[in-house]
């Protein structure tokens, strides 16, 4: 025992320890030990082998692999590297391909959207180039139909052929009451240069006469007077006459219909049913004294009284002659067809 007296006992070197002390708020305090190791240095033996290319250790290199892993989990770690590798490179490859696709697309639908708009700019043009084409066609028939309405007003404005023996006819009878025939006949000028108001209103008259005839000659042609009504404005005169005349000669006549009558009917439907003017109807029951509108529904006593202030023909019908109606219609075996079962699940029709 005197031997061992004041000895300490071998062991290995743990690292140095230490107390830091650590404040906090309020004043306290807390003090940690703190431990700190040596680097562990590793010195590689003098016959140990070379390391590989490219300065990475080699799988039986003891000395420049982890500690604790064997040579079975460096070669799955390494296998598991080089596959990483290799889907990462596939990976850049596949979104090159996928990036290269998509810019492709891109591609084809901006050629796509402008080769749209190229064939709307020109369906545009060509639409506008008809409506061109087709104008310059109405101003050309406009101007060839004037040009015709020009050489036709010349030969309206000659005079007729004289009849000679007609002629001879009146310098005879003009001869007896001493009046001169075939004299030099007075201008429009030196007529109006007369003065006198009936002449201008026999001058007026004469340029209506000539405005109704439609025709225009050459002395009211040359007239400076006021304003005169143009040939388009005479034509449609002359048309408006036309039509009058023709539509006194014959008047159409009503026609009386039978007016089927249920106990309600709404104004407009009863002017349809006698094909008469809402309005009329509306104005017939104002008469009455009832103020309704053409939506409005009437009973069918006031409905049958209209119907004859009108000339037509009541027929009174209620629902039971319309069910009648229906159920007396006989069904042909030959117009029958069988329809499949209607079911029900729940109260919905399947």
């Amino acid at each position: 025992m005197s031997d061992t007296d004041g000895k300490k006992p071998l062991g290995l070197g743990g690292g140095r320890s230490g107390q830091v002390k650590q404040s906090f708020s309020h004043g306290r305090t807390k003090n940690v030990v703190v431990e700190t190791k040596r680097k562990r240095i590793v010195v590689p033996k003098p016959g140990g082998a070379p390391s590989g290319p490219g300065g990475t250790p080699t799988l039986g290199d003891p000395s420049r692999r982890p500690a604790g892993i064997s040579d079975a989990e460096m070669e799955r770690r390494l296998k598991a590297l080089q596959a990483a590798k290799a889907r990462e490179a596939e990976e850049t490859v596949r979104r090159a391909e996928e990036e290269r696709q998509r810019e492709e697309e891109r591609e084809r639908r901006r050629a796509d959207a402008e080769a749209k708009e190229r064939e709307e700019r020109e369906r545009e043009e060509a639409l506008r180039l008809k409506a061109e084409e087709e104008a310059r066609r109405t101003e050309e028939a406009e101007a060839r139909a004037a040009r015709k309405e020009d050489f036709k007003k010349p030969a309206a404005a000659k005079p007729a052929p004289v009849d000679q023996a007609a002629v001879q006819a009146a310098a005879s009878r003009a001869e007896t009451k001493g009046v001169p025939v075939g004299g030099p006949r007075k201008t429009d000028r030196e007529r109006d240069d007369r003065g006198a108001g009936g002449d201008r209103d026999r001058g007026a008259k004469r340029g209506d006469e000539g405005r109704r005839a439609g025709k225009l000659t050459l002395s009211e042609a040359l007239d400076e007077g006021g304003r005169q009504r143009s040939l388009a404005a005479m034509k449609r005169k002359q048309e408006k006459a036309r039509a009058k005349a023709l539509g006194m000669g014959h008047k159409a006549e009503k026609q009386v219909r039978d007016v089927q009558l249920p106990e309600m009917i709404v104004v407009q439907e009863l002017a349809n049913r006698m094909a008469e003017r809402a309005a009329d109807v509306v104005k017939a029951l104002m008469k009455m004294g009832m103020m309704v509108t053409m939506n409005q529904s009437i009973d069918a006593d006031t409905a049958e009284l209209v119907i004859e202030e009108f000339g037509h023909h009541a027929v009174r019908v209620t629902d039971a002659d319309v069910e009648q109606a229906i159920d007396t219609v006989d069904d042909r075996d030959e117009d029958l067809r069988q329809r499949p079962p209607i079911i029900t699940i729940m109260g919905h029709v399947d």
